[in-house]
């Protein structure tokens, strides 16, 4: 819908609500409802929101360290028409996602979207179009929000039970949910390519049609959100969190992707053994150097490295592979139209708009630095082997590798890193402040 299309429908529509959000660096999206008068104005110059979004955890609670505006006064958020959509279990209510530019001043150098969007332009000034096509594997629970809290979030019901992946039986006993999932997304302007359930109880995986990189992040975004309003609406909750049991597998948030330029995959290369470009071997090169560095936005939270362990179809160290799901960089050989690369390392709790423009800041930093793919591919388990450098093995140190990166001050921004850094050191103080049921089971008497 045009531009014009959405001014002339908002001013048609009786119905006056209209909600408007972003996401906060964890990825959380922040909306609120405003009268469409007041919509149609902001579509010209946006609207105020509290910075203070920038500043609050996952809990609303202020990081202490991070720089803010003291008074936490009004930031202006600018919509993005292109994002407009109808919410169709909301009775079609219009939803218009917006970021903060640099002309909207603080926090702009806090906002993921704008992040993104830095990004693409840049692969632009390359001549490039970078596709995306991001898949997540999610929890889904017999639980509401009443529920949870009652059991104090302990020995939840999973919708199933048993390790049913691929399962023909499960998807017709939930077909109800299953059906309404994939249209009602279509009809949010999230297609699906496919939907199954993965191996664990109540374990399902969704992929989302490739696009156009910021396109393909507002989707990954609303996705997330119309699977847990959508669970809701069954008396479910759908939960991205990494890992969430110890004895289940965790839930990944891969990204596939691939650079284009006037029609063509420049990572496709018909004389090459795997079928890859010389681009498409830098762009991997250059993952490969920054993804100790770009952890933290890979895995966000201190639970997203309980993920990252061997036998986890998680990755443990910076590698590659041809077809390869145990290494951190899975090199997809296929057609012209199909060979791509798949990022294994971020997981479903990870920010779409962080963990896309850290993938494809850094592909790109490879393709213009013509790094060298010097390491071989990984053939067999990446987890009996020592190729690639180790991954960090938790948020502290993630947090601290990301610090210590130079380079990526000019790769992300140095203010964006340093107000990242230390929303991540903070959420690990806090972890480590924290006593926990298994310390006290485990030294409490015995001690």
């Amino acid at each position: 819908m045009t531009r014009a299309n959405i001014i002339k429908y908002l001013r048609e529509r009786k119905d006056n609500r209209v909600k408007v959000g972003f996401t906060d660096l964890d990825g959380v999206l922040r909306t609120k409802y405003l009268h469409r008068k007041k919509v149609l104005a902001g579509l010209e110059g946006g609207s105020g929101f509290c910075n203070v979004v920038f500043a609050w955890d996952v809990a609303d609670r202020l990081y202490e360290s991070v720089p803010l505006d003291a008074g936490y006064g009004d930031a202006r958020l600018e919509y993005d028409a292109a994002t407009y959509r109808i919410i169709p279990w909301e009775a079609d209510c219009p939803l218009l996602l917006g970021d903060f530019s640099e002309a909207t001043g603080a926090p702009s150098h806090a906002c993921p979207r704008s992040l993104l969007k830095r990004v693409v332009t840049r692969a632009g000034e390359l001549g490039y179009t970078a596709g995306f096509g991001p898949e997540y594997e999610w929890m889904l629970y017999r639980e509401t929000p009443e529920t949870l809290r009652t059991k104090n979030f302990r020995e939840l019901d999973q919708v199933s039970g048993g390790m049913f992946g691929y399962s023909g039986l499960r998807t017709g006993q939930f077909s109800d949910f299953h059906h309404q999932l994939f249209n009602q997304l279509e009809q949010f302007g999230v297609t699906l390519e496919g939907v199954h359930t993965e191996t664990g109880p109540g374990m399902l995986e969704a992929a989302i049609a490739y696009q156009p990189a910021l396109e393909a992040a507002d989707r990954a975004v609303l996705f997330k959100e119309g699977v847990k309003q959508l669970a809701h609406r069954h008396c479910f909750t759908a939960s991205f969190m990494a890992k969430p049991s110890a004895a289940l597998p965790g839930c990944g948030g891969h990204l596939h992707q691939s650079l284009w330029r006037d029609g063509n995959n420049e990572f496709y290369d018909a004389e090459d053994a795997h079928g890859m470009s010389a681009t498409f071997r830098h762009y991997l090169a250059g993952q490969l150097h920054f993804l100790p560095a770009l952890l933290a936005l890979f895995a966000p939270t201190v639970n997203s490295y309980k993920r990252l362990v061997p036998g986890s179809w998680a990755a443990t160290r910076a590698c590659w592979g041809v077809d390869n799901r145990t290494v951190a960089l899975r090199v997809v050989p296929g057609t012209a139209a199909s060979t791509r690369l798949e990022t294994r390392v971020p997981g479903a709790d990870a920010n779409p708009y962080l963990a896309i423009a850290a993938a494809l800041a850094a592909g790109l930093y490879g393709v213009e630095h013509k790094l060298m793919l010097d390491a071989p591919p990984v053939v067999g388990s990446a987890y009996d082997q020592t190729a690639g450098a180790p991954l960090a093995g938790d948020l502290g140190a993630a947090a601290g590798a990301m610090a210590g990166c130079e380079e990526l001050g000019d790769l992300l921004g140095e203010a964006f890193v340093r107000h990242y850094v230390m929303t991540r050191r903070e959420e690990w103080e806090q972890y480590r402040r924290a006593v926990t049921d298994w310390e006290t089971r485990r030294y409490l008497e015995i001690i």
